[in-house]
């Protein structure tokens, strides 16, 4: 395993989760960094993305404002801090290393995936 997501769990509605994922057996602190998230019947889709130096971010519209990436290259570790979580949040987390140093919205950029974590809202 070199890249291991944990943190989800269940909230309720307005409610904060952070996630974060750890890197192992090699470095990414080199590697733009994402997270991703599929909800039950829907395509994976792209949540949030931070270049290698974290100088630059990247949000999906439904996230914005709520959702915050961090990462701590000393740790080998990024994290995305959740607040105001709504239902339509809920879905399975993965966490991912870029090919390059600067994030991108293209899944096939990604080729260190985790295995995902699981975040349920309820309302």
């Amino acid at each position: 395993v070199q890249l291991q997501a944990f943190g989800g769990g269940s909230v309720q509605a307005g409610g904060s989760l952070r996630l974060s994922c750890a890197a192992s057996r090699r470095t990414f602190s080199n590697n733009a960094m994402g997270w991703f998230r599929q909800a039950p019947g829907k395509e994976r889709e792209l949540v949030t993305t931070i270049a290698w130096n974290g100088g630059s971010t990247y949000y999906a519209e439904s996230v914005k404002g709520r959702f915050t990436i961090g990462r701590d290259n000393a740790k080998n570790t990024v994290y995305l801090q959740m607040n105001s979580l709504k239902p339509e949040d809920t879905a399975v987390y993965y966490c991912a290393a870029n090919r390059c140093s600067r994030g991108s919205s293209f899944q096939s950029d990604y080729n260190y995936w985790g295995q995902g974590t699981l975040v349920t809202v309820s309302s």
